[in-house]
């Protein structure tokens, strides 16, 4: 008798974690170097608006982490894209300077908590910086519930240097210590503009060695646009395969596609990066 309920026991574990797993809901994630409102044409900040307005509208993005973006900037980002609330902090401290923010389907995701340090080494002090960068560099995470499925992960979001290839490393460094310090279980994902060539730059290294973190890009079942910089410099796109904006993931995820979004209008771009989206299910 007890041997019968054993088994019972473990037809419906195995069952509960089956439905579980099929009923797991993809996310479509996104990373988004916007570059900073500029008032010089040709690549003003009014012209590129509705561009990214209808590259993010096309391709959907649950959450997305954006880079460079500027208070102004993102309030026209979120009056444009309703559906979607932000969290987000200036690198200068307050609405001052550039952000490193989270966008997110409002009625789908709920955040459960959220917190910024800055790359340097006093990552609480408001606008630190203390490796020879002259641009403050930060993080902003959130950890978020996902009301389709009640599963819980973190999204971080960073911008490292752009000439410093040591604040480059010591940033990556910071990042992998404050991951580790976390302490948990949960999914997390690490999405950003890392000025470092994925697979042929040390920084990335850090965060990937030993699995800690790992690359979706590689994961994916489809990769789409691979031949393409993620960087284009408000040029046509080159073809030398350099993606510098990642989608990480520390713990285990379906990837069933990744693309570098080569969207453009009549020769406008809506940024000097290609957005770089990810869909997954988490595991």
């Amino acid at each position: 008798m007890k041997h019968h309920h054993l088994l019972r026991l473990l037809v419906l574990t195995a069952s509960t974690l089956a439905c579980a797993s099929l009923n797991a809901a993809e996310l479509a994630i996104m990373t988004y170097n916007l570059r900073y409102a500029s008032t010089t044409p040709p690549n003003a900040w009014p012209a590129r608006r509705p561009l990214v307005k209808e590259v993010i509208e096309r391709y959907s993005p649950d959450i997305f982490g954006t880079q460079e973006g500027l208070y102004g900037q993102l309030k026209d980002l979120a009056a444009d894209l309703p559906a979607y609330d932000w969290i987000g902090l200036g690198r200068d401290g307050g609405s001052r300077g550039e952000f490193m923010a989270i966008f997110f389907r409002r009625d789908r995701f709920e955040p459960l908590e959220y917190d910024h340090f800055w790359l340097s080494d006093t990552p609480a002090v408001v606008a630190s910086s203390t490796w020879g960068n002259t641009n403050r560099r930060m993080v902003t995470w959130v950890r978020f519930k996902d009301r389709k499925d009640q599963r819980e992960f973190y999204f971080w979001n960073t911008h490292l240097d752009h000439a410093i290839q040591a604040a480059r490393e010591k940033g990556a460094d910071l990042i992998r210590t404050r991951v580790s310090a976390l302490n948990t279980q949960l999914p997390i994902l690490l999405v950003g503009d890392f000025n470092a060539v994925a697979s042929a730059n040390p920084a990335y290294d850090i965060l990937v060695k030993d699995g800690f973190f790992r690359d979706t890009w590689p994961m994916a079942a489809e990769r789409r646009n691979a031949e393409f910089n993620s960087f284009n410099g408000f040029e046509e796109p080159k073809k030398a395969g350099h993606r510098i904006d990642w989608v990480l993931l520390r713990g285990n995820a379906e990837v069933r596609a990744t693309e570098i979004v080569t969207f453009q209008k009549d020769g406008q771009f809506p940024s000097d990066h290609f957005p770089v989206i990810t869909w997954m299910t988490l595991k």
